[in-house]
C-alpha cells in the first residue's frame, strides 16, 4: 500500500518515529504541502494522511487509486465526506489522544493571569525583589481560585476533566452542553449559558466548531460577564468573536482572557488579540506534548492497521 503523509512536521517534528507507519506500506512523509502540491503528492497514494491539509471534492475526485483518508487530528472538517463517502474512500480520526494535555493546558493560561508568574519573574530580575525594603511585594494580588465558579461551554471529554481539575482547586463548576447528560460530576451543574455567563469568574470553551457554536462567545455575551471575569479558548477559534473579545478587554468589560486557537492560524500580525490587554496567546499548543503527540500517531497507525484488516475503527465518514 502506498502511504503518503501530507503534512506530519507538527505531528512528529523528529521526536518520534514514523517506523510503525512505514511497516504498514511504501511510506512517504511530507513536513508540509502548499495547496498547489497536494494532488501531485496525493496522485498514487491509496492512503493518504493529513492533518490541516485540505481534501476537498476536486482533489478526492482526482485521485482513482484511493481508498483511505486518515485524519492527524480529531477534527476532520479538512476532508469533504460527502465526496469521500461517494468514492468509497473511509476516513477516519483520532478521538480522545489530547484530553489532558489540553485541560492542563486551560490551567496554564488560568494560572498565568491569577499570579502573573511570568511578571513576577521580570521584575524580580530587574532587582526590583533585590530593591525593595519589604520581604515581598506584588504587581498585582495573586488571585485565589477555591470558591470561584468556572464555567465549562461543552462536557466532553474534555470539558469533563478540565472539570474535575477544577473541583481539585475548590472552584465551583457550571458547564453547558448541546447533548443531555447522563451523569454530572461531583461538583459539577449543569447550567444554561445565560447563567453560565453571567455568574462564572472564569469561562473555559470545549466545544466543536458548528453553525451553532461560531461566534458563541460574542459582544452580547461578553456584556454580560463580571469585569473580574476570564475567558480561556482551547477549542476552536471561530467560537470567539475575536474583535469583541478584544474590545471587552480594552474597555475593561471583563479582566483577560487566554486562547491557543484563533481564528487564522497563523494569525495576521494585525490580529486584534495580539495587541489586547491581559491576553494570554500560545500557537496552537495544548494537543502538542510529546505523551498526547505520541498517542496520537498510535491510533493513527492503528486505524490504518484496522482497515487493511477489514476492521476500520474510529471511522467518520
Amino acid at each position: 500500500m502506498k502511504i503518503v503523509v501530507l503534512d506530519g512536521y507538527t505531528l512528529n517534528p523528529g521526536d518520534l518515529s514514523w517506523g510503525p507507519l512505514e511497516a504498514l506500506g511504501e511510506l512517504t512523509v511530507h513536513d508540509r504541502t502548499p495547496p498547489g502540491l497536494t494532488l501531485e503528492r496525493s496522485v498514487a497514494s491509496e492512503a493518504l494522511l493529513t492533518n490541516k491539509t485540505v481534501l476537498d471534492r476536486a482533489v478526492l475526485e482526482a485521485l482513482p487509486a484511493l481508498k483511505y483518508v486518515g485524519v492527524l487530528a480529531t477534527g476532520y472538517n479538512v476532508v469533504d465526506l460527502e465526496a469521500a463517502r461517494e468514492r468509497g474512500v473511509v476516513v477516519t480520526n483520532v478521538p480522545a489522544y489530547g484530553t489532558a494535555s489540553v485541560a492542563q493546558t486551560v490551567f496554564a493560561h488560568l494560572l498565568e493571569h491569577t499570579h502573573n508568574v511570568r511578571a513576577h519573574t521580570q521584575s524580580v530580575k530587574k532587582g526590583e525583589w533585590s530593591a525593595c525594603n519589604d520581604f515581598c511585594y506584588w504587581l498585582s494580588p495573586p488571585l485565589e481560585l477555591a470558591g470561584l465558579t468556572m464555567g465549562i461551554v461543552g462536557f466532553g471529554r474534555i470539558g469533563r476533566q478540565v472539570a474535575l481539575i477544577a473541583v481539585a482547586f475548590g472552584m465551583r463548576v457550571l458547564a453547558y452542553d448541546a447533548q443531555p447528560q447522563p451523569s454530572v460530576p461531583d461538583g459539577c451543574e449543569m447550567a444554561d449559558l445565560d447563567r453560565i455567563f453571567s455568574e462564572s469568574d472564569v469561562i473555559t470553551c470545549h466545544c466543536p466548531l458548528t453553525p451553532q457554536t461560531e461566534g458563541l462567545v460574542n459582544a452580547t455575551r461578553l456584556s454580560a460577564m463580571k469585569e473580574s471575569a476570564i475567558v480561556i479558548n482551547t477549542s476552536r477559534g471561530p467560537v470567539v468573536d475575536e474583535t469583541a473579545l478584544a474590545e471587552a478587554l480594552r474597555s475593561g468589560e471583563i479582566a483577560g482572557a487566554g486562547v491557543d486557537v484563533m481564528v487564522a492560524e497563523p494569525p495576521p500580525v494585525d490580529s486584534p488579540l495580539l495587541s489586547a490587554p491581559n491576553c494570554t496567546v500560545t500557537p496552537h499548543i495544548a494537543w502538542a506534548s510529546g505523551a498526547a503527540r505520541a498517542r496520537l500517531l498510535n491510533t493513527a497507525v492503528a486505524n490504518l492497521r484496522a482497515f487493511q484488516a477489514g476492521r476500520p475503527q474510529n471511522v467518520v465518514s
